[in-house]
């Protein structure tokens, strides 16, 4: 009974989910139309490690930026939930629901860099990208490793490893000690982000991506060596 109410509450969250997405999808060109009157003819387009500016453009390439992230953006979302159709996987789609919830967190967060990078343009300041984009970077790695932890094994999503892969417990462990991981990893990047600079985040954030995935194959390929051995 209350694994079947907890099923309803999850279809439930995925329609909603379902509902929802396209106006965040559509929110970066609804947001540059709104504001296109007022965005000069020349804008910021690109800035170095340090928030400089170093290279301008024609107001009118923020169209195309637009058009080709928002046309990424639906395509990862249209196709993410969908790879376990093609998964000759065994349990494969049991991840349909948490695919559908991770495209949402990826569709969400492109979504919003999309913005920060219209409203960087317009105001000249490309510093403003960098305060928050490292931030919600963190915060997307600690949503995929709240929904990965539990992921069925498949050829598509996870930590891929050959023995992760030919062993179904081997998996379930790795993918509990990653999704923890992630998710507090992911939080210690967003926090650190928001208070240090844009280079010094860079570099924090891959010095914990680097350890997250250390522990994690170490600890996997410890559990593999130690199946070999008592067999």
């Amino acid at each position: 009974m209350v694994a079947s109410n907890q099923n309803e509450k999850e279809i439930i969250m995925d329609k909603f989910l379902k509902r929802i997405i396209w106006l965040f999808i559509i929110a970066p060109a609804t947001y540059l139309a709104i504001v296109w009157n007022t965005v000069p003819n020349t804008v910021p387009l690109h800035a170095n490690l340090k928030g400089v500016v170093d290279r301008y453009g024609s107001k009118n390439e923020l169209i195309t930026m637009t058009v080709i992230l928002t046309v990424v953006n639906l395509l990862v979302y249209l196709l993410l939930p969908q790879v376990y159709r093609i998964d000759p996987r065994r349990y494969a789609p049991e991840n349909k629901s948490r695919l559908q919830r991770i495209a949402f967190a990826v569709t969400l967060f492109l979504a919003a860099v999309l913005c920060m990078l219209i409203y960087s343009s317009i105001h000249e300041d490309m510093a403003f990208k960098g305060r928050f984009v490292l931030p919600g970077v963190g915060l997307l790695i600690a949503v995929v490793g709240n929904y990965i932890y539990n992921i069925k094994p498949n050829y598509f999503a996870g930590i891929r490893l050959p023995w992760t892969l030919d062993n179904n417990e081997n998996w379930r462990k790795t993918h509990l000690l990653g999704g923890k991981l992630m998710f507090a990893g992911g939080l210690l990047i967003a926090i650190i982000s928001l208070f240090t600079s844009f280079p010094l985040s860079m570099i924090i954030l891959f010095a914990i991506l680097s350890l997250m995935i250390l522990i994690t194959c170490i600890y996997s390929y410890n559990l593999y060596k130690k199946e070999m051995s008592n067999e």
